[in-house]
């Protein structure tokens, strides 16, 4: 499985979440809404989910182990990193 594109879109408000984020696999198969998020250790990524019945929220999609998860998480953050540095500071006003 390749990672053959990352769409990042910046939030601008103050918050906890950062990005949402569509990656591309193989140029086949698209996932959206992954989201950006900081944390009390720095940022992370939480994978599209839905509310439940019952309240709680279910991951829509997620890799089904720890190494793809870090993979994935990887070359999202690494995407969103270079992309907030290519805009000037005045954007973040």
């Amino acid at each position: 499985m390749q990672i053959t594109d990352v769409r990042v879109r910046r939030i601008e408000k103050e918050g906890k979440m950062k990005a949402i984020v569509s990656i591309t696999l193989d140029n086949e198969f698209v996932i959206h809404d992954i989201k950006v998020i900081e944390g009390e250790k720095g940022l992370f990524i939480a994978m599209p989910s839905r509310k439940a019945a019952d309240g709680e929220y279910r991951d829509i999609a997620h890799p089904i182990n720890s190494g793809t998860r870090d993979t994935i998480q990887k070359v999202i953050l690494d995407k969103y990193e270079t992309t907030t540095m290519e805009v000037p500071e005045a954007v973040f006003a």
